[in-house]
C-alpha cells in the first residue's frame, strides 16, 4: 500500500570508524579519504587521541563538523604528551607497545558503547601500522579496511623483505630486481630502516608489522595512484588486494578550482599553530609567476643547525624568492642572518612556523618545492605539478626522492642524498646548484613539462571515472553490500 503523505524513512548508512596513527602525516590522508566517502552514503567518525584532539583548533573542529564527520577519542596511554616523534625519538618503542595495549582496549570500549546506544559500527578503517585494529573489528564481527599511507613502491619493498620474496646476498645486499617497476636501487635509495635503525629498534618492527595480518582485512587501500606506480601495484596485488585511492587531496586543488576564501572545506588537521595565512597569500601575490622557492621538511623531520645554515645561504645565494617553513621547535637552529622581520620579508625570503602547504603549492608564484620527500609532500607536489628539489632525511624519503629524480623526472636530488642528523651536510653550493637547475635553463623546462604531465595523469585518475575515483566508489558500494549481507543493521 502506498504511504501517501507520510515521509519515507531515511536510508540507513554504514558507519565507519577511521583510526589513523596519531601524527599529522598519518591523520590527514585518512581524513581526506573519509571526506570522499560522505557523498557516497557512508557515515564516518574520526578517532583521535586525547592529545591530538586537544591540539586541533576550534576552527578545524567546526569545519570537520560541517563536513558531517564525527569526532571521538581513544586513548593511546599518553593522553597528556602524545606520540614522541622524530628520527630516533626516545620512548617511541615503548609508545608503540602502550598504544597497542591501551588503544585496543579503548577502541573496543568505544565500539561497545556505540553499539549499546544504537549507533552501530559497520567497519573500521585503520592505519596499516596499527594492525591491532583488525583484531578489534573481528572481536565485534564487523568489517575492516587496512589503509596504507606510503607509496606502492615502498610498500612493495617492505613486503618483499618481510615475506622473504626479495633475495638477500651476503655481499650484494637486497636484490630488489625481482619487483617489477622498481628502478635500480643503491643503498642511498633504500628506506633507511632497512640499513640504519637508529637507537630505537621498534620502527623496523612497526613498519614490517603492517603485513602481519593484512590478508585478513576485507579491503586493503593505498594512498597512491595506479598510473603513477602501475608495475609496483601489480606485483603487490599478486599477494594482497591493493586498491589505490589517492591522492588524498581535495578535488578542487586538482582541478584548479579551490577558493582561498572558501572556509567550508578542510584539508587536514594542523596540530601546529599556523602563521597568518593572509600574510603568506599576500606575500606570494606580489611575486612573479614561478619565481618562489617553497621549502618545507614536514611535521617530523629535523635538520641539524649546520644544515639549517647551509640551506639558508643556498637559498639566499640562488637569488630567488623563498618561503621557508621552520617549525617553532626548529627555530633556534636558524643562523642569526635568517631573522627576517616582516619588512625584510618583502626583500627575498619569508620564514614562517607553519602554513597551508596546498595553498602554497597551488600558487602560480611557486616554481620549486624543496622537500624532505615524505610521501604526503611528494604526492602533493606531484599532483599539483610543482618541480621538486629532494633533500631526503630518513624512512621512506630516500626512495621517494629516487622516484622524483629518476622515475617521474620531476625534480633533482641533492648529491649527498641527505642532510643534518641522518647524513653528510649538504653544502650551500649544492643547494644553490639544484635550485638553479630546476628554476632556470633547459633542464628546468624539461622538469616542468614532466611535472605538468603527471599532474594531468593524477587529475584524471582522481576523478569519478578515473582509477582512484572508481576504486573509492567501488569500496563504498562494497561496504554497503557486505554490511547488508552480514546483517549489520542496514
Amino acid at each position: 500500500m502506498a504511504n501517501h503523505g507520510q515521509p519515507s524513512e531515511p536510508t540507513p548508512k554504514p558507519h565507519c570508524l577511521a583510526v589513523p596513527f596519531p601524527t599529522q602525516g598519518h591523520i590527514n590522508p585518512i581524513l581526506e579519504f573519509s571526506k570522499r566517502l560522505i557523498p557516497k552514503g557512508i557515515r564516518v567518525t574520526l578517532l583521535l587521541t586525547p592529545f591530538i584532539s586537544k591540539s586541533i583548533s576550534a576552527r578545524d573542529r567546526t569545519r570537520i563538523s560541517a563536513l558531517e564527520i564525527g569526532l571521538e577519542t581513544i586513548s593511546d596511554g599518553h593522553d597528556e604528551e602524545g606520540c614522541p616523534t622524530g628520527v630516533g625519538a626516545q620512548r617511541f618503542d615503548a609508545y608503540v607497545c602502550t598504544f597497542r595495549e591501551v588503544g585496543s582496549k579503548s577502541l573496543a570500549r568505544l565500539v561497545q558503547r556505540m553499539t549499546d546506544s544504537g549507533d552501530s559500527v559497520h567497519c573500521i578503517i585503520y592505519d596499516s601500522i596499527i594492525p591491532w585494529c583488525l583484531d578489534v573489528a573481528k572481536e565485534f564481527g564487523i568489517l575492516a579496511a587496512d589503509f596504507f599511507t606510503q607509496s606502492c613502491a615502498v610498500d612493495a619493498i617492505y613486503y618483499g623483505v618481510r615475506e622473504g620474496k626479495v633475495p638477500v646476498g651476503e655481499t650484494t645486499g637486497y636484490n630488489f630486481g625481482v619487483i617489477p617497476g622498481l628502478p635500480a636501487l643503491e643503498r642511498r635509495d633504500l628506506p633507511t630502516l632497512l640499513h640504519d635503525r637508529g637507537p630505537d629498534p621498534d620502527p623496523f618492527g612497526l613498519i614490517l608489522g603492517q603485513f602481519s595480518n593484512a590478508e585478513q582485512a576485507d579491503w586493503v587501500l593505498c594512498n597512491s595512484v595506479r598510473e603513477v606506480e602501475q608495475e609496483e601495484l601489480s606485483w603487490l596485488s599478486n599477494f594482497l588486494p591493493f586498491m589505490t585511492v589517492g591522492p588524498t587531496i581535495p578535488l578542487p586543488y586538482l582541478n584548479n578550482q579551490h577558493d582561498d576564501e572558501d572556509d567550508t572545506d578542510l584539508h587536514g588537521l594542523s596540530i601546529f599553530k599556523p602563521f597568518n595565512e593572509s600574510t603568506c597569500a599576500n606575500w606570494l601575490q606580489t611575486k612573479p609567476k614561478r619565481s618562489v622557492v617553497y621549502v618545507s621538511f614536514g611535521s617530523i623531520a629535523g635538520l641539524a643547525a649546520d644544515q639549517m645554515e647551509e640551506l639558508f645561504w643556498g637559498l639566499r645565494n640562488s637569488n630567488h624568492y623563498f618561503l621557508w617553513v621552520v617549525r617553532q621547535s626548529e627555530e633556534s637552529k636558524l643562523p642569526k642572518e635568517s631573522q627576517l622581520s616582516a619588512a625584510a620579508a618583502a626583500e627575498r625570503g619569508l620564514i614562517v612556523r607553519w602554513c597551508s602547504q596546498l595553498e602554497v603549492l597551488a600558487s602560480e608564484a611557486v616554481g620549486c618545492f624543496v622537500t624532505h620527500c615524505g610521501w604526503n609532500s611528494t604526492l602533493e607536489g606531484l599532483s599539483l605539478g610543482v618541480p621538486m628539489v629532494a633533500v631526503p632525511q630518513w624512512s621512506d624519503q630516500p626512495t621517494n626522492a629516487k622516484y622524483v629524480k629518476d622515475v617521474w623526472r620531476v625534480g633533482v636530488r641533492v648529491v649527498e642524498g641527505g642532510g643534518g642528523e641522518s647524513g653528510a651536510v649538504v653544502g650551500r653550493e649544492e643547494i644553490e646548484r639544484c635550485l638553479r637547475e630546476v628554476m632556470e635553463g633547459e633542464s628546468g623546462e624539461e622538469i616542468r613539462r614532466n611535472s605538468e604531465k603527471w599532474k594531468n595523469v593524477i587529475r584524471e585518475a582522481a576523478g569519478e571515472g578515473g582509477s582512484s575515483g572508481s576504486n573509492i566508489g567501488d569500496f563504498a558500494a562494497s561496504l554497503i553490500s557486505k554490511s547488508r549481507l552480514l546483517g549489520l543493521g542496514l
